[in-house]
């Protein structure tokens, strides 16, 4: 099937020309259930590649052993190789596939999974608490957007046994390399990434050095001992995974605080309720996921032909997969377009399925729940927020910017 005329039902700005024009859209929800509807599975040729919407089509591509997170040509993009980002990137469990990733995918859960949730509001609220005061977002939309993207690498790395002293450079860095790595970053930015991944390996090092004696402490420790007992002995990709922790959160969180922030502006009535019962924020955050999610799309790249959905692709062929469209399938979710915090067995495709889901969403969870909270209890005025919001450029991420001009 070939590229649909663009489906009916577009926001007051209009229809998106097309799926990744889709994810910075005011409100590209109206076009992703006509997608699903009108084309759950195409051939987009102006994008070159196939485009999965319905829920059964992104359980497909996701699931399917033809797809990989890489090109089998590029597993490490072009402007990266032989440098420090490099290091980092071609390590990660996230963007390998094959024996090594499947090791060091259980390693990754397991440290994942170790983190109580005690403890992880604990550090949450600690940061969410000290960057509200310095940061202070109750005095512009910019440091709105600053406090949103500051907090996860201030939470995470403090988890990991970063000292606090050395967090600042820590979340200075890991901007760096997520702007170095982004499809379309100029040679400025990826200079500055490549510069900032060997500034994290050398921190994330000097981690697992400093004891005199005994076992690395926080989740660097824990991953260690879960990369040895599946049997991936690799400490560079130890160091690479424990960075990815700080990295991959980043914009992610960004966007699931900011998109937050704007469902509490669109539905008063919810706040109120959030106030009255602060334990609701979690199902608030939930469904954000679902509706307004942070992570719209992502791609597998076909190493052999066959059958993925039940429609033949190509060795060679991409696949878009548009979580963000399969959220609002009405097959996995009666009444998509509703937002209900009280959803009954709600059906999130954000965090992804198969052998690279992710395994870091109830973390990311609870600290974009300590950070709204903080939000909220500033007395961040949400309406106006809401009127001047924008979009971070991105093909896949959506990051809310509440001061106009700002990326």
């Amino acid at each position: 099937m070939t590229r649909p005329s663009s489906p009916s039902g577009g926001g007051a700005s209009g229809s998106p020309a097309d799926p990744i024009a889709a994810v910075t859209h005011p409100d590209p929800y109206p076009y992703y259930r006509a997608l699903v509807a009108r084309a759950p599975l195409y051939r987009d040729e102006a994008l070159g590649l196939w485009v999965a919407a319905s829920a059964h089509a992104v359980t497909a591509a996701l699931t399917s052993p033809l797809g990989r997170v890489r090109p089998a040509a590029e597993p490490v993009p072009a402007t990266l190789v032989a440098s420090p980002a490099a290091d980092v990137f071609g390590r990660l469990a996230r963007m390998t596939d094959g024996p090594g990733h499947a090791m060091m995918k259980r390693a990754v859960s397991a440290t994942l999974d170790s983190v109580d949730a005690p403890r992880a509001l604990g550090h949450a609220d600690r940061w969410a608490r000290s960057l509200s005061v310095e940061i202070d977002p109750r005095s512009s939309p910019a440091r709105v957007d600053e406090f949103a993207l500051t907090l996860s690498a201030h939470v995470i790395g403090s988890l990991l046994a970063l000292p606090d002293e050395a967090l600042p450079t820590a979340e200075r860095c890991v901007r760096q390399y997520t702007g170095g790595v982004s499809p379309g970053a100029d040679a400025a930015h990826v200079e500055r990434g490549k510069a900032a991944a060997g500034h994290l390996i050398e921190m994330v090092r000097s981690l697992s050095t400093a004891p005199a004696s005994g076992e690395t402490a926080g989740l660097l420790g824990v991953l260690h001992r879960e990369t040895s007992r599946a049997g991936c002995d690799d400490a560079p990709a130890v160091v690479a995974n424990a960075i990815g922790f700080m990295t991959q959160a980043y914009e992610a969180t960004a966007g699931l605080i900011g998109n937050t922030l704007l469902a509490l502006a669109a539905h008063p009535d919810l706040r109120e309720q959030v106030e009255r019962a602060p334990a609701l924020l979690t199902e608030v955050i939930r469904e954000v996921l679902r509706h307004d999610p942070p992570v719209q799309n992502t791609r597998r790249f076909i190493v052999a032909d066959g059958l993925v959905a039940g429609q033949r692709m190509a060795a060679g062929d991409t696949v878009l997969v548009v979580l963000a469209a399969a959220n609002h399938d009405a097959a996995a979710n009666p009444a998509p377009e509703r937002f209900d915090a009280a959803r009954a067995s709600p059906r999130t495709f954000t965090l992804g399925a198969g052998v690279h889901g992710c395994p870091g969403g109830q973390l990311a969870i609870t600290i974009a729940r300590a950070g709204v909270e903080q939000l909220l209890a500033r007395g961040v005025p949400l309406a106006a927020l809401a009127d001047a919001v924008t979009y971070r450029p991105s093909g896949n991420l959506r990051v809310p910017l509440f001061a106009r001009g700002t990326a």
